[in-house]
Order: C-alpha cells, then sequence, then structure tokens
C-alpha cells in the first residue's frame, strides 16, 4: 500500500534544510542515548490478569473519541459524523449542528477537546474529514473546527462554527490523523497531522501532510514558531504552522505530566512508534522507519541516518496505537505518570513507563479483547476507554 521512498540529498527547498539542520543541531544538544537505546517492545505477551474491574457505560456506532467535560461527563464522537454528550450513568444525548464529513475507510468524524476555558466560553474543539466531491471521487481535507456547545431543555447543540484550519490539496485517501492537545498553559493548541497514505508528502515542507502543527488558539500562527516568517504564504500556511516533520500515521498527542509532548503513530509493517516532540525536528517518515513495506521492501532503520529523530519506544509486531492519556489519579498508584495508549490490532491497553533519564518501555499490555481506540481519565482516577466497534461501548475501569 505504501511503497514510495524518499532521497533527501541535495534538496533545494529551504524548508527542508532547515529541518535537517535543526535535527543535526538538536542531536548535538539533546539526548543521543535514544538513537542506540530506541526499545522494540513488540510481541509482549499481555498480564496473566488485569489489575481493573470493567463497567460498561453506553454503546455508540464506531466512536473514534472521547474527551470529559469539567463537570465530568463525556463528548464522544461516532465515525459517521455524531456526538453525543454521555454521563456516567450512560444516559446519550445527541449534539445536533455538526458538520457534514467524510465518512468512508480511516476518514470521518475524528478527535474532540474542550476548551481551557470550557466554564467561561463553552467551546469545544474538533477534526473530521471535511468532503468535496470530485467527478466520481470525494476528496477531502483534515479540518480543525470549533463551536460553542450549547444547551437547553435537555438538548444540546453545536452554535457558531468556525473552520479555523483545513489541510490543502485535498485527497482521496485515508490516515488523517486529527489528534489535538492543549498546551499546559492553554495558549496553544497542537494537531497532529498523517501523510494521507502518500509517504513523500511527510518530507515535503509546503504540505502540513506528516507533520504536527502548532496554532494559537484562535488558529492564527504563533510568533515563535520554527517558521512563522513564512505566514501568508502557503494556502494552508503549512509551512509557518509546522512545529515537527516526518510522521506517518499520528493518532495519539497529549502533553506529560512534566510539560513533555508525546506522540505515537503507526509504522507500515512493524514500526509503531511513540516520539518525544521537540521543536524544529524531523521524525524521518518515509526515509526511515523501524518497519517495512507492506510489499516487504526492507526501509533503511533510524539508526542509520542520525539526522532524523528516532522513536523512544516502536513496536514490531505492531500494537496499531489510537489513544494516548498520561495519569495522574490516585485509584492506579503504581500508574502514575504512565502513558496509558489503546491498540487496535492489539486488543489490548498498552501502559508505558519513563524514567528519569528519558528513556521509556512498555511496562503492561492488558488484554481487552477488542480495539481500543481512545482513553481518558476521570477525576476520581477512573479510565474510560472506547472500543472501537459496532457497537462500540464505552467502559470505566476501575481497580479491582
Amino acid at each position: 500500500m505504501l511503497n514510495g521512498r524518499v532521497k533527501i540529498t541535495g534538496l533545494k527547498h529551504a524548508g527542508i534544510r532547515y529541518f535537517l539542520v535543526s535535527a543535526i543541531a538538536a542531536s548535538l544538544f539533546s539526548l543521543p542515548v535514544f538513537a542506540s537505546q530506541s526499545v522494540n517492545a513488540g510481541g509482549r505477551a499481555a498480564v496473566a490478569e488485569n489489575p481493573f474491574k470493567v463497567q460498561e457505560i453506553a454503546e455508540f456506532n464506531t466512536p473514534w473519541a472521547i474527551a470529559f467535560l469539567p463537570d465530568q461527563r463525556l463528548l464522544v464522537t461516532e465515525k459517521a459524523g455524531h456526538i453525543f454528550l454521555t454521563d456516567r450513568a450512560g444516559k446519550k444525548t445527541e449534539v445536533s449542528n455538526v458538520p457534514a464529513v467524510s465518512f468512508e475507510g480511516q476518514n470521518g468524524l475524528l478527535d474532540i477537546a474542550v476548551s481551557p476555558d470550557f466554564t467561561s466560553d463553552r467551546l469545544v474543539y474538533f477534526t473530521y474529514a471535511e468532503p468535496e466531491r470530485s467527478g466520481k471521487d470525494v476528496l477531502s481535507s483534515l479540518t480543525l473546527a470549533r463551536a460553542k456547545l450549547s444547551e437547553k431543555d435537555g438538548k444540546a447543540s453545536l452554535d457558531d462554527l468556525t473552520v479555523m484550519w483545513r489541510q490543502l490539496p485535498k485527497s482521496k485517501w485515508g490516515q488523517p490523523g486529527g489528534i489535538i492537545a492543549f498546551s499546559p498553559d492553554g495558549k496553544y493548541l497542537y494537531l497532529s497531522s498523517g501523510d494521507r497514505m502518500n509517504p513523500k508528502t511527510a518530507q515535503d515542507p509546503k504540505l502540513a501532510l506528516g507533520k504536527v502543527l502548532r496554532f494559537n488558539r484562535d488558529g492564527s500562527v504563533p510568533q515563535d514558531n520554527p517558521r512563522a516568517d513564512l505566514a501568508g504564504q502557503d494556502e494552508d500556511n503549512a509551512r509557518a504552522l509546522t512545529w515537527t516533520t516526518g510522521h506517518r500515521n499520528p493518532y495519539g498527542l497529549a502533553f506529560a505530566p512534566d510539560g513533555k509532548l508525546w506522540l505515537h503513530e503507526m509504522g507500515p509493517k512493524g514500526g509503531d512508534e511513540l516520539n518525544l516532540i521537540k521543536q524544529g525536528l524531523n521524525y524521518g517518515w518515509p526515509v526511515v522507519s523501524n518497519g517495512t513495506q507492506y510489499s516487504g521492501e526492507p526501509i533503511p532503520h533510524h539508526e542509520t541516518r542520525p539526522e532524523f529523530e528516532p522513536p523512544v519506544v516502536y513496536w514490531t509486531p505492531v500494537i496499531a496505537p489510537a489513544g494516548l492519556a498520561f495519569y495522574e489519579g490516585a485509584l492506579f498508584k503504581n500508574w502514575k505518570g504512565s502513558a496509558l495508549i489503546g491498540g487496535l490490532a492489539s486488543m489490548a491497553l498498552i501502559r508505558v513507563e519513563f524514567k528519569e533519564d528519558g528513556s521509556a518501555d512498555e511496562a503492561e499490555r492488558y488484554d481487552m479483547e477488542n480495539r481500543i481506540r481512545d482513553v481518558a481519565i476521570a477525576n476520581d482516577g477512573s479510565v474510560y476507554v472506547i472500543e472501537d466497534d459496532i457497537p462500540g461501548r464505552l467502559l470505566r475501569l476501575t481497580p479491582k
């Protein structure tokens, strides 16, 4: 399915040179141990007995993302283009005025995130594949929007919807990415953008594909972005918004308790990655990967190209990671500071531990007997996961 490789010698684009120079410079001052100590956590066995009990809250039709409101109700997106408000007893209220989405393959209604100032502004941010028909093909843009969540007489709606950004040009392929993360200070919005199954786009600085993008919360370009000087020079501000480059299919993006930003992305045949995101760096796809092409054609590994930032942890065989949350609750005491990752192919919940030297490793794998699409942590420390299925269950995990 992915069969292109890109040579990066002799590049004429200043934007690509910038990322390569940034990556080389960063490698001189950051943690070089990652180049030799990337951990392969693939093929790990699940624990013999899960340390939690499972409570079913509600069922949904191919759900994609979950997010807590301050009052601990949940917003749940369904891929076909629906949003529900769900309380902890499982009562569901459908939210109206959701925009039309391109629901096909991997595309549809994607992530949802609650404004850091929700109690005063009532804003929710969400991503979706915005459709456009071109002849026999349905094209789509990864689209970032926000709207006011209004509630009255037991009903809910999205009001004053604003499209903040669209990926251009449009594509007919999957792997959109679309995960939203707010910076710990609430000032900035980070967005993962997949390569739309066109690998070479991840190394093209004029395209927003295969990147992590950084916005002000109103959708404008932060002045301290690596190429903020190029604001307005691309149709979708791709170069001015780019924070990092060289990503494939990123479905997890979250800040750790120490303020570091982490991203996981699906590799091709092998090579799922957990990456520490650092401003201006290039993570190598499709030039390097710890997986292979689906055709069996090899791809050079990260260790062969030190100018690219290697993953801290990778998985071969894959887990197909989706959803990422850091645990700071009180219920699971030995999970403190761990990352919780949903597994699609692995049908598991993955717990990753971090060490003081900056390294990390999969600590435990819990068999969930279904594909886990997203993870969220409640104020009381319980863990909520959503299944990627029809129906897909919303589950609450608490200690046994």
